[in-house]
C-alpha cells in the first residue's frame, strides 16, 4: 500500500514538472530553457535521494522595494508580488540544504526628484519584474519542527519593464542575472512547511535608468506556504 501511495506522489510530481517545463518551453530565450530544464531534471533526482525529506511545491506573497543610493531616484512604496516554484530538502536530523526554482512576479515603485530649479515636476514610476529564481539555502533544525536557514539566490530576468515610462525616464536595460542573499526561518506541520524570509540584492537589476545612474538594488519580504509531495 505504501509503495503506491509512493508512486502515486511520484506520478503526480512528475505531471507539475512537465507543467512548468512547458510553459518556460514558450520563452524566446534559448538559454533561459536549457537552464530551467537542467535545474526541473535536478531537482527531480535531488528529490529521489532524499531520506528524511523530500520533495514538494510551494508558493507565496512578497512585499518589495526598489533600494537606490543616489539623489534623484528615491524609492516608493513597497509593493506586493508573489512566486510559485518547486522545492527539495535533502539533509539528516539536523543539517539541511534546499534548492528552489520558484517563477516570481514582482514590482517596485520609485520617484524621480529633480532639483529645484527644474521645471519638471516630480513623477513615480513603476518597475514590473518576471523572473526565475533559484535560491539555494542551507540550515539547521531546532525541536525537529523549527529551521533556520540562508544562502544566496540568483535571479534570471525572464520579462522586466518600466510600467508607464515617458520622456524622463526610458530606455532601461535591465539585466539578464543578479545575484542576491536570503534569511530566514521555517515551520514543518506535516507535510505542510511555513517559512518567512528576507531577501536583499547583492547586484543592481540594471546600470542605469534613463540618463541617470544610481546603486540600485531588491529587497524584499517573502511569505510561502510549501506542501511535501514526498
Amino acid at each position: 500500500m505504501f509503495l503506491y501511495q509512493k508512486a502515486d506522489k511520484i506520478r503526480f510530481g512528475s505531471r507539475i514538472a512537465l507543467g512548468v517545463v512547458t510553459y518556460f518551453a514558450t520563452l524566446n530565450s534559448t538559454a533561459m530553457k536549457k537552464l530551467v530544464l537542467f535545474l526541473i531534471v535536478a531537482l527531480c533526482s535531488l528529490s529521489l535521494h532524499a531520506q528524511k525529506n523530500g520533495f514538494g511545491l510551494k508558493g507565496g506573497l512578497s512585499s518589495t522595494q526598489v533600494n537606490f543610493e543616489g539623489e534623484q531616484l528615491v524609492p516608493s512604496d513597497a509593493q506586493m508580488g508573489y512566486h510559485l516554484g518547486v522545492f527539495a530538502r535533502l539533509g539528516g536530523v539536523g543539517f539541511f540544504v534546499q534548492p528552489e526554482v520558484l517563477f516570481t512576479q514582482t514590482s517596485g515603485q520609485f520617484k524621480l526628484e529633480l532639483p529645484p530649479v527644474s521645471s519638471i515636476a516630480p513623477e513615480t514610476f513603476e518597475a514590473k519584474f518576471n523572473r526565475l529564481d533559484v535560491p539555494i539555502l542551507a540550515g539547521f533544525r531546532i525541536l525537529k519542527i523549527i529551521r533556520v536557514m540562508a544562502g544566496p539566490i540568483a535571479s534570471f530576468n525572464i520579462d522586466s519593464s518600466l510600467k508607464e515610462a515617458g520622456t524622463t525616464v526610458q530606455n532601461i536595460d535591465f539585466k539578464q542575472a543578479t545575484l542576491g542573499y536570503q534569511t530566514g526561518v521555517g515551520v514543518d506541520l506535516g507535510n505542510l512547511t511555513f517559512e518567512g524570509k528576507y531577501e536583499g540584492g547583492l547586484s543592481r537589476f540594471t546600470e542605469n535608468i534613463g540618463s541617470y545612474t544610481a546603486d540600485n538594488r531588491l529587497n524584499q519580504w517573502v511569505l510561502s506556504v510549501g506542501f511535501k509531495l514526498f
